[in-house]
């Protein structure tokens, strides 16, 4: 098992982290990042050479604190989000915040605080974006904006740090409690048939990250069939 790559995979208790971190765990040691210790320690205990790494994303002291012992990182896996969704007219700044907070802003600080780590092993970042982060709906707007700014971190990212894949992922609708709400939100009943699968969303991410060294895949767009 410590011949394993490293994996950090963020919102790894749920949807599609955790669906992430079920497939990466056969090849790669994984730190299973989220706020849900019971529920990180939980998962660890089904994937060997997986450990719990709770933190508070949003949090940067708590984040410097979490990465002081990494020093080398193979994959960066970002898949923590919130979507709080409103019209312009109504959203508020809360709103607005806490999905740049959650969104982008931990996102940013994350790979920041890890670039030195990923750089050792010429490492791979994915941020699992999200169809609004490649078109804004009506209602969508503080959710949307928060994307379209991933998106164009994961894009300076990948021109600024050569030595590193980066690849950004973009979901349509997929079956999570995240979408639950959603619909509930929109005053829909939920139904899971016409969603994409975080299993499916996972098994791109891996693609992405077992392609062979000549091949980057820099964006992978998944719409439910």
């Amino acid at each position: 098992m410590t011949d394993l790559p490293l994996a950090l995979v963020t919102g790894a208790s749920r949807g599609i982290g955790a669906a992430v971190a079920h497939q990466l765990a056969p090849t790669h040691r994984l730190l299973l990042g989220g706020r849900d210790a019971e529920a990180l320690g939980t998962l660890a205990k089904e994937l060997p050479g997986a450990q719990p790494w709770p933190v508070e994303l949003t949090n940067p002291a708590s984040l410097a604190e979490a990465v002081a012992g990494i020093d080398s990182l193979d994959v960066l896996v970002h898949s923590a989000g919130v979507a709080r969704l409103g019209r312009i007219e109504d959203a508020s700044a809360d709103a607005w915040r806490d999905n740049f907070e959650v969104n982008t802003l931990a996102v940013v600080e994350l790979t920041r605080l890890l670039l030195p780590a990923l750089r050792a092993a010429r490492g791979h970042v994915v941020v699992i974006n999200s169809g609004a982060g490649r078109t804004a709906r009506p209602g969508w707007s503080p959710y949307a904006a928060s994307k379209f700014a991933v998106r164009a971190f994961a894009d300076a990212l990948r021109e600024e740090e050569p030595e590193l894949r980066v690849t950004s992922v973009y979901p349509g609708r997929t079956d999570t409690e995240m979408q639950q709400e959603i619909f509930k939100g929109e005053g829909r009943d939920y139904d899971a048939s016409h969603l994409l699968k975080a299993d499916s969303v996972a098994t791109a991410v891996v693609t992405a990250v077992s392609a062979t060294p000549d091949a980057h895949l820099t964006e992978l767009i998944l719409k439910p069939n």
